[in-house]
């Protein structure tokens, strides 16, 4: 209690900032050749990058395969075990938790309740009220009692529950997560997460259907993934706890059911890398979270009518990974962007400004961007459908930018 005393005084009383990302800046100084793009394949699913190997990188299988042609008793022959993506990121804090003790979780029902989506289930047994700590409804109170946790050496993951109810500590967030390092000259570190489900549900209505990446993606100092599979799902979860930067971490809320096999072994995926989940020549698809499904139902379409779509999963939202998109740029020459965010001032329109400023002069058509309609999002099942990007949308659009 002592702990939280001194965290929220601290953050009551300080003025300070954190640390600016740096964007990949490499394709700028050191241009990438087209020749430089390999795919390494491990047990039938694809692992791809570029040229040279990121050095933080760990060569680990991704989640999708290029083909959906394994069977079920072959996938169960595999090495690995099942999970649905809530376990993923349950077993990802977990493991973290047992192996730094400053690791804590705050929010709403997330200790002997176990989470609106059990992603904490059993936690409070096993670690303790003080390290799982149900909290009273007040965003910005515990947000901010995470931040000033954090300031005092902890490493808190704070659960939204929602991401739409996390615009209640929208201040907290901007004006002390996002610059607590920089106010202070460097003398305070930020290390904590923010997570919880957004996107759109199946009739959740609009205030429970909130895409807030294209909120906190102009906050100077935070970084944004968005996991998509449990494989990434629990590497990402990893990586953000032992970031020294403050990671909001995106869920979706229609992809926690979602079951893989992953690995046994001990991974953590870097935070500013896109995924391939598979290569081609004819356009780059870049998308990510639940967007990411209706891509590659989409791909199967594509494929069948002649066409050979590249998909990359961005994951990273902020910094975007400039390097994995300009590689494919430079070998398809035409873009399309998938999201789920709003079109106006979404992740697709700053990452569309960033292709054009650095990869203007290998692009041999328009980027096309495909992004939720601008308005709130209905709670009529047809009516939500036509709200959100939809698979022959995206197929039509690759046609008509291959013509």
């Amino acid at each position: 209690m002592a702990a939280v005393l001194q965290a929220a005084a601290l953050l009551m009383g300080s003025q300070t900032d954190i640390k600016t990302f740096r964007l990949r800046s490499a394709l700028r100084s050191a241009p990438v050749r087209h020749e430089g793009f390999f795919v390494i394949r491990t047990e039938g699913r694809l692992s791809a990058t570029s040229g040279v190997m990121p050095r933080r990188a760990k060569l680990i299988p991704n989640a999708v395969a290029v083909k959906a042609d394994t069977t079920a008793s072959s996938a169960a022959s595999k090495p690995g075990h099942e999970l649905l993506l809530f376990e993923a990121l349950r077993e990802g804090l977990e493991e973290e938790m047992e192996r730094d003790p400053r690791v804590c979780v705050m929010g709403e029902d997330v200790g002997h309740y176990g989470g609106s989506y059990k992603v904490t289930k059993g936690f409070a047994t096993k670690f303790g009220d003080l390290r799982v700590l149900d909290t009273p409804i007040a965003e910005n109170s515990f947000t901010g009692m995470g931040i000033g946790a954090a300031m005092t050496g902890l490493r808190p993951v704070i659960e939204g529950m929602n991401m739409g109810f996390l615009l209640l500590a929208f201040n907290q967030i901007s004006n002390n997560c996002g610059m607590l390092h920089y106010t202070s000259g460097g003398q305070f570190t930020i290390p904590v997460v923010i997570r919880g489900p957004g996107g759109v549900g199946r009739q959740l209505g609009a205030e429970h259907s909130q895409r807030l990446e294209s909120y906190f993606q102009s906050i100077p100092g935070l970084q944004m993934v968005a996991c998509s599979t449990p494989y990434n799902a629990k590497g990402l979860m990893k990586a953000a706890i032992r970031s020294e930067n403050p990671v909001v971490l995106f869920e979706h809320v229609l992809l926690y059911n979602l079951k893989e096999r992953i690995p046994d072994e001990d991974y953590v995926l870097c935070l500013e890398e896109a995924e391939m989940v598979r290569p081609g020549e004819h356009v780059t698809i870049l998308t990510y979270s639940r967007m990411r499904y209706h891509v590659m139902q989409a791909a199967k379409t594509l494929i069948n009518k002649g066409y050979d779509p590249e998909v990359i999963d961005i994951r990273s939202l902020k910094p975007f990974d400039l390097y994995t998109i300009g590689n494919s740029i430079k070998k398809t020459h035409r873009v399309l962007i998938v999201e789920e965010c709003m079109r106006t001032g979404g992740i697709g329109a700053s990452l569309r400004s960033a292709i054009i400023d650095n990869f203007w002069d290998y692009l041999d058509a328009p980027i096309v961007c495909l992004s939720s309609q601008d308005v709130p999002t209905p709670y009529a099942g047809t009516l939500e459908e036509w709200t959100v990007v939809q698979p022959a949308q995206i197929v039509a659009a690759v046609e008509q930018l291959c013509k």
